[in-house]
């Protein structure tokens, strides 16, 4: 079956690869469930069944179904439809621990982890994405891949990158490498006011180029510059340069 263009459809070949990425879903136990977004031929699904629970993969291209329906059982049920069309918090109930795994498409990363976040709160989540996205979630303070969304998914996970995947390995192979990245569940998420740090957030990195007072302009900047004293920091400073603990003690002040 040729790959469809408009599904991101590109099937990783390197089985000693698969089977690395599905050994980072480790010590799942019997009522647990295993989410596998985007299942595809199966590369990750005949590996994944062999853990002690149920997954439930999710897969929007129907024409799968002859390479997937021969894993449907009694603890694996294959779902055709789009993720965020998913009733996940009804598909999640009864269990103990949520993982959720997948092979994410270029183009509907961030929506995708979007709405895994205010849906579901998985325990650990495993992700192969485009190399770039990769640096841009793991990234850190006075790097230029560090942004608003950096810090948004650190809020609720801790990510590390865990597989460098050269593209070759893919078929048809893409324009882009890959890397497979975790995302592991802060047991002590940051108390503070949800909505009132991320509109920081956005506010500060709302342009990169320039600084963080310049960004922040509708914002009493004397209380702000209170904080950037306290750590050292220049009124000059730019929002890269600032790590999470400054910004939620920012938040706080506001």
């Amino acid at each position: 079956m040729l790959a469809k263009k408009k599904y991101g459809q590109n099937f990783l070949i390197n089985e000693k690869i698969i089977q690395d990425i599905v050994q980072l879903i480790d010590n799942v136990q019997k009522n647990d469930l295993i989410i596998e977004i985007g299942p595809g031929k199966g590369a990750l699904t005949k590996y994944l069944i062999n853990k002690p629970c149920n997954i439930k993969c999710i897969e929007i291209d129907k024409d799968m179904h002859k390479y997937l329906d021969k894993y449907q059982s009694e603890n694996c049920n294959i779902i055709y439809n789009d993720i965020l069309q998913v009733d996940l918090k009804n598909l999640i109930c009864n269990y103990d621990n949520i993982y959720v795994i997948g092979n994410l498409p270029y183009y509907i990363t961030t929506p995708i982890i979007d709405y895994l976040i205010k849906n579901i709160k998985a325990k650990k989540m495993v992700f192969m994405v485009q190399k770039e996205v990769a640096d841009r979630l793991t990234a850190k303070p006075n790097t230029k891949n560090y942004g608003y969304y950096t810090l948004y998914l650190n809020y609720y996970y801790n990510v590390y990158n865990e597989i460098f995947v050269c593209r070759n390995n893919f078929n048809p192979i893409p324009k882009v490498d890959s890397e497979v990245i975790s995302l592991n569940v802060r047991e002590n998420i940051p108390i503070v006011d949800k909505e009132k740090y991320f509109k920081l957030l956005k506010d500060a990195f709302s342009h990169k180029r320039k600084t963080l007072k310049n960004n922040l302009i509708n914002y009493d900047f004397n209380k702000i510059q209170n904080i950037l004293n306290k750590y050292k920091l220049d009124e000059n400073v730019r929002a890269e340069q600032i790590s999470e603990e400054v910004f939620i003690e920012i938040s706080k002040i506001i």
